[in-house]
C-alpha cells in the first residue's frame, strides 16, 4: 500500500542534477502513472515558467528523449516555477502560494548540504512542513560529527521517518537484482555464510580521471566520495540477514545492524593511493594528499559473517570501468582429483555496473583423456534490449509513494561514518600509482593468503 504525496517541490531545479537526471526521471514516472501531481521548481536564476520549461525540454533532448512524446508533454504540463533567493522568506511564501491546497508535499533538496538548514527553516516558517517529506542528496556530512549536526538540523522541522536520504546507487537495477539473487533463490542464500564463504570482494573501478571536477573532488576523495556511502550501502545489501515476515519494511533495520557490526577501518587495514598526474588537475591544491584510490579489509562481527575477510577497493584511472561483487567459496574438504588450487575456484559474481550480470564459477573436466580441470562460468547476462529503469526514476517514485527501503536511515549513515572515521585525513600514507594500473601494489597484502584481487572485465579507457 502506497502513501502518495499531492505535490513535489524541487529546490535547485535549474542545476546540473536536474538537467542530467531529474527531468528524464520525471518523464518515466509520468509514463508509469506514478507522477500526476504539480511539480514546483524553486531556484534563483531570474527565469520565468516558460524558461524553466525550456530548460526541462533541453534536459530531455540531452538525454535523447523526445520532449514532444505524450509522457514528456504531460510532465512539462505539471511544471511550475518559483524564482527567488533561498534566504528570502518571500521565496517560501511564493512556493506556498503555488502549493495551494496541497497537504502532503515531497521536498527534494538538490542543493549542497550547507543549504539544508535554511531551506528547512523557510518551509517551516511558511507553515508547510507538517505531513511533508524531505529528500536530500549526499554528501550527508563529511565526518561523523558533521553528519550528526546535519541530522539535528533536519530534525528541527522533519522527523526521521519523513527524511529520505538519497544514494543513487540504491536506485540501480543491478543492486535490486542482488536482492533477488540472495533472497529469491534457495540454492544461493544457504551458502552465503561463514561456513561456505572464504572471502567477499567488492571492486568499483573507474578507467577515467577526475576531469573538470578537481575542485570538488579534492575536498572529498575516494573514502568520502564512494566508500562511506556507495560501497558500504552495497556491502550492506551483500551481508544483511534476510528481511523478516514484514518484507522490505524491515530491510533498513537489518542493513543498519550489519553496518553497525563492521570493524572500523585502521591504518593497518587500509591502502590509499593517488594516480600519477592528479596534482596537475585544475582545482587541485598544490601538494594535495587527497586519495583517488582506497582499498580496505573489513570484518563483520556477526554470527553469519564472523572471520570472513571483506575486501573493498575503489579508484580512478584503473584499467576498466566496472563494479562487481564476488563471493569466494571455500575449497572442498578433499581434493579428489588432485587438481590443486583450482579446487577452490568456486565463486558467485554479481556485476553492478555497467550492466547486470550474475555468474557462478564451477570446476568441470577439461575434454580429453586426463582428469584435468577446466573452469566454467554459468552466467546470466541482462535481458537483450531491455531498458533498465533510471535510478532517479526509481528513487523519486519510491519517495512519492512513501517507500523507504531504498533510502539510508540516520543510524545507518552514522554507523558508516564510524567505520571510516579512523582513517580520514592523512592517517594512512598516500602512494602514487600509474594510470591504467590496479593501484598501489601493497593493496595485494590485504587479500587472504592464497587469494588475489578479482579484476573485473569492463569498459576500457577511452582512446
Amino acid at each position: 500500500m502506497t502513501d502518495q504525496v499531492d505535490a513535489l517541490v524541487i529546490f535547485g531545479a535549474t542545476g546540473d542534477l536536474a538537467k542530467l537526471e531529474t527531468f528524464p526521471a520525471l518523464v518515466g514516472l509520468v509514463d508509469r502513472g506514478v507522477l500526476n501531481v504539480p511539480v514546483i521548481g524553486v531556484a534563483k536564476s531570474g527565469w520565468g515558467l516558460d524558461q524553466f520549461r525550456d530548460y526541462a525540454q533541453a534536459s530531455l533532448r540531452l538525454n535523447e528523449m523526445d520532449p514532444a512524446s505524450p509522457a514528456a508533454t504531460r510532465m512539462l504540463g505539471l511544471l511550475n516555477y518559483v524564482d527567488g533567493d533561498l534566504d528570502d522568506p518571500a521565496t517560501y511564501e511564493a512556493m506556498s502560494k503555488e502549493l495551494g491546497a496541497a497537504q502532503r508535499v515531497l521536498y527534494y533538496l538538490e542543493v549542497p548540504p550547507s543549504l539544508f538548514g535554511r531551506i528547512a527553516d523557510g518551509i517551516a516558517a511558511a507553515g508547510r512542513a507538517q505531513n511533508a517529506r524531505v529528500m536530500v542528496e549526499k554528501p550527508f556530512g563529511t565526518d561523523l560529527v558533521s553528519a550528526q549536526q546535519l541530522n539535528a538540523t533536519i530534525h528541527q522541522h522533519f522527523p526521521e521517518e519523513s527524511v529520505y536520504r538519497v544514494d543513487h546507487w540504491l536506485g540501480l537495477e543491478p543492486v535490486e537484482d542482488l536482492l533477488f539473487v540472495r533472497f529469491a533463490n534457495s540454492i544461493v542464500e544457504p551458502l552465503l555464510r561463514r561456513e561456505h564463504v572464504s572471502s567477499i570482494q567488492i571492486t568499483m573501478a573507474e578507467a577515467f580521471d577526475v576531469a573538470d571536477r578537481g575542485s570538488f573532488y579534492d575536498k572529498t576523495g575516494a573514502i568520502r566520495d564512494v566508500l562511506q556511502n556507495h560501497m558500504l550501502q552495497v556491502l550492506a545489501t551483500v551481508l544483511a540477514d534476510p528481511p523478516d515476515g514484514s518484507g522490505l519494511s524491515s530491510w533498513r533495520d537489518v542493513k543498519s545492524q550489519i553496518i553497525g557490526a563492521l570493524t572500523p577501518m585502521s591504518k593497518e587495514t587500509t591502502v590509499r593511493g593517488q594516480y600519477d598526474g592528479y596534482l596537475d588537475v585544475a582545482g587541485v591544491a598544490p601538494g594535495s594528499t587527497t586519495e583517488t584510490y582506497v582499498a580496505v579489509r573489513l570484518m563483520a562481527e556477526s554470527w553469519r559473517w564472523a572471520d570472513v575477510p571483506i575486501l573493498i577497493r575503489a579508484g580512478k584511472c584503473l584499467p576498466v570501468t566496472a563494479t562487481e561483487v564476488v563471493f569466494r567459496f571455500r575449497k572442498p574438504p578433499h581434493d579428489t582429483f588432485g587438481i590443486g588450487a583450482e579446487s577452490g575456484s568456486n565463486q558467485l559474481r554479481v556485476r553492478i555496473y555497467p550492466d547486470d550480470q550474475v555468474g557462478i564459477t564451477v570446476v568441470g573436466k577439461k575434454p580429453g583423456p586426463d582428469l584435468a580441470p577446466q573452469l566454467r562460468e554459468l552466467a546470466y547476462i541482462g535481458q537483450a534490449g531491455a531498458q533498465m529503469m533510471r535510478p532517479y526514476d526509481r528513487l523519486i517514485g519510491a519517495a512519492l509513494n512513501g517507500e523507504r527501503y531504498l533510502f539510508a536511515r540516520q543510524d545507518t549513515v552514522e554507523a558508516a561514518w564510524r567505520v571510516v572515521q579512523p582513517v580520514l585525513g592523512d592517517v594512512v600514507p598516500l602512494q602514487v600509482y600509474a594510470r591504467a594500473s590496479w593501484g598501489p601494489t601493497n593493496a595485494a597484502a590485504l587479500v587472504p593468503y592464497g587469494e588475489s584481487w578479482h579484476d573485473p572485465a569492463g569498459e576500457p579507457p577511452a582512446t
